[in-house]
């Protein structure tokens, strides 16, 4: 491991991760609405579980290229149905999200690249 991908950026990911998971269960009602599909709120809730099990699949090293592997995929995925849209009509906050998404996706990438299961 180097300074890109030592143990305390993976931990600092890892946390966000989680608590980015944890704002799914606090809030999911009201970002229920964000959910490019049937099922509203449910996938909301499936995302938080999601986010906060790759966290602890970072933070343990136990399945963490798999799992970091996967909320890549998920983020790209999201960034791509969910914020995309509204980037190109030039909204300001979904752009913003967009380029966060797309950061985020990198970062687990890296972290898939370098982990072991």
């Amino acid at each position: 491991m180097n300074a890109l991908t030592g143990k305390i950026p993976r931990m600092v990911f890892a946390v966000v991760m989680g608590v980015f998971g944890l704002f799914h269960f606090m809030n999911g009602p009201a970002m229920a609405g964000m959910v490019p599909i049937p099922g509203g709120v449910i996938w909301v809730y499936i995302t938080g579980l999601a986010l906060i099990a790759a966290a602890v699949s970072i933070i343990t090293g136990k399945m963490a290229k798999t799992g970091s592997l996967l909320l890549g995929v998920m983020l790209l995925i999201f960034a791509l149905t969910v914020h995309f849209p509204g980037a190109t009509q030039g909204d300001p906050a979904a752009t913003g999200n967009f380029l966060k998404d797309l950061g985020l996706a990198a970062c687990a990438l890296i972290i898939s690249g370098s982990s072991k299961d």
